[in-house]
């Protein structure tokens, strides 16, 4: 009875992108399991974590959701290869360094890479245009990882400063995502989250793709794993 209801379930799918070491494992793990990952492996291809969401909570419309989470891997040596993890997708999470500006900078190729498929895959590369995206409709958030060494170095950065957000007219926050304070329940983090994720599940609604039935999901979660 249980795993009927779980298949009953509707699914989203949000990429998680960002450059190699940024911490985006770390992270993902946090969302879905509000636990800290201490012992990360790192990402070859995709990996996907899943968490359930409770979508417009507290309204006459609230109705669970699970959350995809796919975890990119970034290293450059399979940037020709990444395109077959761009499909069908509901949200975009560009996560950067705060001790790593160069992380940061690159969230415009990243962005470019995800939302040009195509080009992606012919390996001809795309430069990020804001214009040419100002009016695109996928819900994208911005998230900062190691914030506590970020604040040691120093180094963090100004909110105001993260232009590629304000370009998007994406939420951003900051994390430490070995310290599960950063989203506890009824933060101002985890709050911005979940709106992402309600925002998310409205441009699957609108769009009007079509079901994802749990064997095809079940299909692409075993395809995404790369050994």
């Amino acid at each position: 009875m249980l795993e009927l209801k779980m298949a009953d379930i509707d699914k989203v799918k949000v990429l998680v992108v960002g450059d190699s070491g940024v911490g985006k494992t770390c992270l993902v793990y946090l969302i879905s399991h509000g636990e800290v990952c201490y012992n990360p492996s790192a990402t070859i291809g995709c990996s996907v974590e899943v968490k359930l969401h409770e979508y417009r909570a507290g309204t006459p419309q609230e109705k669970d959701y699970f959350v995809e989470l796919w975890d990119i891997g970034g290293a450059a040596s399979h940037a020709n290869s990444r395109s077959i993890f761009y499909n069908q997708v509901n949200g975009i999470i560009l996560v950067h360094d705060l001790t790593n500006r160069k992380s940061h900078q690159n969230l415009r190729k990243w962005l470019a890479e995800t939302l040009n498929r195509e080009k992606s895959k012919s390996g001809n590369g795309y430069e990020y245009d804001p214009e040419q995206f100002a009016g695109n409709q996928i819900p994208i958030l911005v998230i900062g990882t190691k914030a506590d060494s970020a604040e040691t170095l120093r180094d963090k950065f100004n909110p105001r400063s993260s232009t590629i957000a304000e370009e998007c007219g994406a939420d951003e926050f900051n994390v430490d995502s070995f310290q599960v304070k950063y989203l506890a329940p009824g933060s101002t983090n985890a709050v911005k989250l979940s709106k992402f994720f309600d925002k998310v599940i409205e441009r699957k609604l609108s769009s009007h793709q079509g079901h994802i039935s749990p064997l095809q999901s079940r299909r692409m979660w075993k395809n995404s794993h790369i050994d």
